[in-house]
């Protein structure tokens, strides 16, 4: 199980700024929900929330071939999840969009600007980028957005390996309170947290938790 610190959120796309009611996702201007004590959300309820990013996702799709910013034929839009949650999402999204390429993985902790001081994650493994990146639609995934940091450095990493022509943000959870200049264009649930809470992913059933924090996740907030 992972655990990430959550203060509160917003529903943040390009395309549109309202709810969508004809299951194209959720954008600016949608209402946040309150939590204020420790909080479950079900598989049943989490998949709901992935099903609305991949119909959105499939709308960007779509968009993006149309309008020529990729080719859908000889370079197909790619997936990316960012270690671990954004993996844990992005395997569920990826299946569901069937995408051709293989889904790739990021290990951004050499790119993170706090590394000096959080130093390498002895559990997670090495980045996994198995196809080209340059001129490619890349869909970013994460579990949840709070500062912008780990956000701002999986894209460090991506330009890396190659110059992408456009990055789509896909995140389940997304909160207010960024400390850096990074909104996603797809977004499965806004949810309004005060400082103290955290949000945990299970990733066995793809259930959400939100409580209070413990001695071993207290001071994390740089998601």
């Amino acid at each position: 199980m992972t655990q990430w610190p959550l203060r509160s959120s917003c529903k943040i796309g390009l395309l549109r700024t309202e709810t969508s009611t004809s299951g194209l996702g959720r954008y600016n201007g949608a209402p946040e929900r309150s939590v204020e004590s420790m909080t479950r959300y079900n598989t049943e309820q989490v998949s709901g929330w992935l099903q609305e990013m991949q119909q959105s996702l499939q709308h960007l799709i779509t968009h993006s071939e149309k309008s020529g910013d990729n080719d859908g034929d000889n370079n197909p839009v790619a997936m990316i999840g960012i270690k671990t949650g954004g993996v844990d999402v992005g395997k569920h999204l990826h299946k569901s969009l069937g995408l051709q390429e293989p889904l790739g993985e990021l290990n951004i902790s050499f790119y993170r600007d706090d590394f000096s001081t959080v130093g390498l994650h002895p559990v997670v493994g090495p980045s996994q980028v198995p196809f080209s990146i340059d001129g490619r639609h890349i869909i970013l995934v994460d579990d949840v957005l709070s500062t912008g940091r780990t956000v701002r450095a999986a894209m460090n990493e991506i330009f890396d390996y190659g110059r992408p022509s456009r990055i789509t943000l896909a995140v389940l959870i997304q909160r207010t309170g960024h400390e850096l200049p990074i909104r996603a264009d797809v977004i499965g649930q806004a949810i309004d947290l005060s400082d103290n809470m955290h949000v945990s992913l299970d990733a066995s059933d793809m259930s959400l938790t939100i409580s209070e924090p413990t001695s071993e996740t207290s001071g994390d907030k740089s998601s």
